[in-house]
């Protein structure tokens, strides 16, 4: 399987890239559907706050995190 069909899958992937690694979530078809009949929800807004649960999840543990410039997904950076 190559490395596009991965990054279409739903739910969180996290791939190694030089400066650590890079943390991703795709909604499901379903939790998008669930999430636009909710008021004032969108699939961005639900995006923004796994991003956020899952970046201060990650900064508690003691890692340090950035967005890339690109958006969206997280990086996670390597000790050093």
């Amino acid at each position: 399987m190559g490395e596009d069909a991965e990054d279409s899958r739903p739910g969180l992937a996290v791939t190694t890239v030089p400066a650590g690694v890079l943390v991703r979530w795709t909604a499901s078809d379903g939790f998008a559907s669930l999430a636009k009949d909710q008021p004032g929800a969108s699939g961005d807004s639900m995006k923004v706050i796994v991003q956020a649960a899952v970046s201060g999840l990650l900064v508690q543990l003691g890692h340090t995190v950035r967005e890339p410039e690109d958006g969206g997904d997280l990086l996670v950076l390597a000790d050093g």
